[in-house]
């Protein structure tokens, strides 16, 4: 936790039940599900996470800490695994899937079928169950009342795991594609689902296709991206969303665009100071909320009809952090709670600062960006940006002293750019830096920007060697204060690896005219503030899971390695996702990760990620014992992304499955 108190709720004023059951869908699929519901004889309202994440072991000890919660406070809360994952029949699509979305509404209208059920249902979850709600909630299924979207996006494109500005997301997209396919090859449980578990299983397996070899096809905004991306048509979304974020989660620009684009009668937004996390989690950074409890006001006002003040409440409340210095991590931030009564507000102004300057190549060092931080930060100890200084020197760098008085803003910086480029390809990335009297200099956001990209995501344009054109572009959102005495520092580069996947010609750079270029605040000016309070973070008691390895020391989170003769650079990531876990009904699950990004200093063609899963499912009872290996790569030339994938599955030491893929992409625009 966080400074923060939690309180652990135990004396709820429902009692409640238990079961699984399964939920049948027309076709024969029977999806698994988990239900907690009060014991009570008048039907109570129904609220649905819907994930692919295995409800009976990797999502357990979070969904105890939230749907007995729900139950207690006199909710149905549901938990359903998506098809073809954890102990639910039929076979795994691709994320977000036209299926997965009908069988969603197809789990809506049977639960509000149910005698114990009034009728009217709820979506909500963090991620993967942000987005397929606010995806559901686009094909307004009639009994789908309310939403609660954490930490997910409106745009599958250009604010998820894939894309960024146009570019490929290498931090990302490979990471998450290696975690999704280790994810699709697990088995179902015997203990769930009997003796069919091993057909089920090696059904599966035949159908797995990694994720990666679609998303790496898809390099322009195109119908791939736009399925599912409820910005192609906000008024689609009938049910009311509450939106939340975080400053430190990829996704908190969604918020933004919820709020300003549905029916402000429909909508609420929160952004706090918190990364890739529910609210009330207590993990870095804080101050952690009562966010259940702010969930509960939304779904009696919603689903039971009760005057709660939800509704009443500003159009977005958010964080506005304080000037901090650099660090991996904090366990709270300085700040303050802030509303805002339409968004764009009334109280946040542009304001243009001119760069100024004769003409100056930008011509990064390839291994620029290896102090960007994590893209998904979960609160480990490694995952923040440190001090920019090194990044900074690998940048073209503008200064803006704050002199007599705070400088806040909120919302989304931009540039406005103009660029000589005498190559085809290329990119830029711009950070905004708190920069301190003692120069120390602490990331404030960053955006990026492919050329290819630059007037429309939807299609590919080469530059034409040699010309000059203006670009323009947004950073993401933020709510930060520059204090008196510092520095607001625009750092310019062509290259950030691992984030951004260079271009086949990165390493020529471009020149820049500062004189016909310009950075846009979003300044917001001093107002008289509404009191803004949150009650202290409350859940249900945890899964009592022994993690035996909780401690372990054995490998650092992140670790850069530099071959100085050989001028590559490696980074090393180990996501922490879990270790091995018992859990109470004696399951041994035992997962492995690393993650590395390696690059020649110079040498854009260079580009290597690799990823290596290891997950392994134990009963020592029964000796149920399988295990999952996969290993994925991402090279590249001036045509292609080249990838290779492999998944190895072992029952005991049998392998029982073992399959390679090799393929080679068209570089059409990243």
């Amino acid at each position: 936790m966080s400074g923060t108190e939690l309180r652990l709720r135990t004396d709820f004023p429902y009692e409640t039940r238990r079961e699984d059951v399964w939920i049948p869908l027309t076709d024969g699929t029977q999806l698994y599900a988990r239900i907690w519901r009060p014991i009570a004889e008048e039907p109570v309202p129904a609220l649905l996470e819907y994930l692919p994440y295995r409800l009976s072991d990797w999502t357990a000890p979070q969904d105890w800490q939230r749907h007995p919660w729900y139950a207690g406070h006199g909710y149905a809360s549901v938990r359903v695994d998506v098809r073809g994952h954890g102990n639910s029949t039929g076979l795994a699509g691709d994320e977000y899937d036209a299926q997965e979305l009908a069988d969603g509404v197809a789990v809506v209208e049977w639960l509000a079928e149910q005698p114990w059920c009034t009728g009217r249902v709820g979506m909500f979850g963090i991620c993967w169950g942000g987005f397929n709600s606010l995806q559901i909630a686009s094909l307004a299924p009639e009994p789908l009342k309310a939403v609660v979207a954490v930490c997910c996006s409106d745009d599958r494109y250009d604010n998820d795991v894939h894309y960024m500005g146009g570019s490929v997301l290498a931090i990302d997209m490979h990471a998450w594609a290696a975690t999704m396919l280790t994810h699709v090859s697990r088995p179902p449980d015997p203990a769930r689902v009997g003796s069919v578990w091993r057909d089920m299983w090696l059904n599966r397996l035949e159908s797995v296709d990694p994720f990666l070899h679609t998303w790496l096809a898809h390099q322009t905004r195109d119908a791939y991206w736009k399925h599912g991306s409820v910005c192609e048509d906000y008024s689609s979304v009938r049910a009311p969303v509450l939106a939340v974020g975080g400053w430190h989660d990829p996704y908190r620009d969604a918020v933004l665009r919820l709020v300003e684009q549905l029916d402000p009668s429909r909508v609420r937004g929160l952004i706090g100071p918190w990364s890739h996390h529910y609210p009330d989690k207590g993990r870095p950074p804080g101050p952690a909320i009562g966010f259940l409890q702010e969930t509960l006001r939304w779904w009696d006002h919603h689903l039971k009809g009760e005057e709660t003040g939800v509704m009443a409440e500003p159009l977005l409340r958010c964080w506005i952090s304080e000037s901090h210095p650099p660090a991996t991590t904090y366990p709270e931030l300085p700040g303050r709670w802030v509303s805002e009564p339409s968004w764009p507000s009334p109280h946040v102004t542009p304001v243009s600062y001119a760069l100024q300057g004769e003409p100056m190549p930008v011509n990064s060092p390839q291994h620029t960006g290896l102090d960007a931080g994590r893209f998904y930060p979960y609160g480990n100890e490694s995952d923040l940006p440190p001090d920019q200084r090194e990044e900074d020197a690998k940048s073209v760098c503008f200064e803006f002293p704050v002199r007599q008085a705070p400088i806040e803003i909120l919302g989304r910086p931009s540039v406005h750019l103009t660029v000589r480029c005498t190559v085809h390809t290329g990119q830029v990335i711009a950070r905004l830096c708190d920069v301190a009297p003692d120069g120390s200099s602490t990331l404030v956001t960053r955006g990026a920007l492919n050329f290819s990209a630059r007037h429309s995501r939807s299609r590919s344009d080469a530059w034409e060697p040699g010309s000059t054109e203006p670009v323009a572009f947004e950073l993401n959102a933020i709510g930060h204060t520059f204090p008196p005495g510092h520095r607001i520092r625009l750092a310019v580069s062509s290259a950030y690896w691992p984030w951004i996947w260079p271009q086949p010609d990165s390493a020529k750079g471009w020149t820049l005219d500062p004189a016909a270029s310009t950075l846009e605040l979003p300044i917001r000016a001093p107002v008289t503030e509404d009191h803004i309070t949150f009650d202290i973070p409350e859940e249900s008691p945890p899964l009592p899971v022994i993690r035996p390895d909780r401690a372990r020391h054995d490998r650092p989170q992140r670790r850069v390695v530099r071959d100085v003769a050989e001028r590559t650079w490696r980074l090393e990531v180990d996501p922490q996702y879990g270790g091995t876990r018992i859990y109470p009904d004696g399951l041994e699950y035992t997962e492995d990760v690393l993650d590395t990004y390696t690059i020649h200093e110079t040498d854009p063609l260079s580009a290597h990620t690799h990823s290596d899963w290891a997950v392994r499912l134990h009963r020592p009872e029964t000796g149920w014992d399988v295990r999952i290996e996969t290993h994925s790569d991402i090279t590249c030339d001036a045509q292609d992304f080249i990838t290779s994938n492999e998944v190895v599955c072992r029952e005991g030491d049998t392998v029982v499955f073992q399959r390679s893929w090799a393929k080679r992409i068209p570089r059409t625009a990243g």
